[in-house]
């Protein structure tokens, strides 16, 4: 192959790339659209993973033609984990098919949404290699599609019917048209294109740390102010909490000097536990009840959503102690909800990912976790590594309230992004430490 015909394909597969990281935040609304009017919904919904598929070959060629860069794959302990995690995940499905706790249906679903984002980064990973200029542009990757997330958020909130989306294919048997806080319309849960409230307002986090980069203009401030409104609205409270997380971290990363971190820092403690004994002293005022509690007195919910809430994260550590095997993929999670056993709903990805593989399936996830957010430590002199590591740890505590690294979107979005950030670090270390030098000498000079 010349040296033309392997730009023309590694660019072909960025191409690729972009396109699925740009619809991404558009996937629930046209894949529910299209399902309802031609049906065949779940077959629509895995385009995705088709396109991901596809990138496979290509990327293998890509490899083939320099070794060099299996080499630097095979030598990094993060890739070793994710193939030695994707491996067990594999093998457990398989056993766990073979002894009747799990159905094809369920076990597929569980192989996709739990496997499909670490297969991406790793994709991800060696196309960067190849076509570095995807980096460069990674804010307007996450920015253009968000702008129209959060002002069709914005709409659904002033001017659209409550049930706007039912127009749209949207009900009982695909994704609920509408969502309430504790069943009252007047707090309504702005869901914009996204599955639903929890995971548009995690996906706002990743929207939010890509516009901290640049300077201070009015139309940066604008674009805050309107993502935090969309992001109220949306009544998610991990995800606020996620957000605030995630400035606060940037934050102590950006700034370097250590009496001003311990400043910012006492004043962000200051600050949480203003809050927290305000909305304490609140407590029986019915707004602040329903926005951060979900349930007041006159409550006509069976069951609040943190009672519920808390009974299923009780479950899952119970299920843990009794199968610290676990029960294998497809027994817990969403992927459950399409088993012929009954679901097993955590409330917690970590939990989930026990459940299905056992204490060393989490281990191995943790592991992988935490490798990550060790490069990208390494790395924070780099504005796109600290942004990642930022929302990597709003994120994650997402994730210890809900399955958010199962969600399509969210789960694909930021290993994809994640893969373009730690390209150079995992598969060009020479270059990038020679980079990260000079980086400094600027900074200190």
């Amino acid at each position: 192959m010349t040296v033309r015909q392997q730009r023309g394909l590694a660019r072909a597969c960025g191409l690729v790339t972009a396109i699925v990281i740009i619809l991404l935040p558009f996937h629930a609304f046209f894949t529910t659209w299209l399902g309802s009017n031609f049906g065949h919904l779940d077959a629509w919904r895995i385009w995705k993973e088709v396109l991901l598929v596809g990138l496979i070959p290509p990327t293998l060629v890509l490899l083939w033609l320099r070794p060099r860069l299996v080499k630097q794959l095979f030598a990094n302990w993060l890739i070793r984990c994710i193939v030695a995690y994707i491996t067990l995940y594999l093998l457990l499905g398989l056993l766990a098919l073979s002894n009747g706790n799990v159905n094809a249906n369920a076990l597929i679903y569980s192989w996709l949404s739990n496997l499909r984002f670490l297969g991406f980064f790793i994709v991800v990973l060696v196309i960067a290699n190849f076509v570095p200029r995807l980096r460069t542009y990674w804010q307007q990757l996450v920015l253009l599609p968000g702008a129209i997330v959060v002002a069709f958020g914005l709409l659904q909130r002033l001017v659209l019917p409550y049930d706007f989306l039912k127009h749209f294919g949207y009900g009982d048997k695909t994704i609920p048209a509408y969502q309430t806080v504790d069943q009252k319309l007047a707090y309504r849960r702005v869901q914009s294109t996204l599955r639903g409230a929890n995971p548009l307002g995690a996906y706002l986090v990743l929207v939010f740390g890509a516009l901290l980069p640049g300077k201070p203009q009015l139309k940066k401030y604008l674009a805050l102010f309107a993502t935090a409104m969309v992001l109220f609205y949306t009544y998610s409270r991990s995800a606020w909490i996620g957000v605030v997380l995630t400035l606060a971290c940037y934050g102590y990363l950006s700034i370097t000097n250590t009496k001003l971190r311990r400043r910012l820092a006492v004043l962000a403690v200051v600050g949480v536990v203003v809050v927290g004994l305000g909305v304490i002293d609140q407590r029986h005022n019915k707004i602040v009840e329903n926005t951060f509690f979900h349930t007041d007195t006159t409550s006509q919910s069976g069951q609040s959503s943190n009672t519920s809430r808390a009974a299923a994260l009780e479950d899952g550590v119970h299920d843990i102690i009794l199968e610290p095997f676990g029960r294998g993929p497809g027994t817990a999670g969403p992927a459950s909800t399409r088993n012929n056993h009954p679901a097993r709903i955590a409330e917690d990805y970590y939990l989930q990912v026990g459940q299905e593989a056992g204490m060393l399936g989490l281990i191995l996830f943790l592991a992988i976790n935490w490798q990550v957010s060790m490069l990208l430590y390494k790395g924070r002199q780099d504005e796109f590594n600290r942004i990642l590591l930022a929302t990597l740890i709003g994120i994650s505590f997402i994730n210890l309230l809900s399955h958010a690294w199962a969600d399509d979107t969210l789960g694909l979005l930021w290993w994809g992004l994640a893969g373009l950030a730690l390209s150079p670090v995992i598969l060009s270390p020479d270059k990038h430490k020679h980079h990260e030098r000079q980086t400094t000498k600027k900074a200190t000079a």
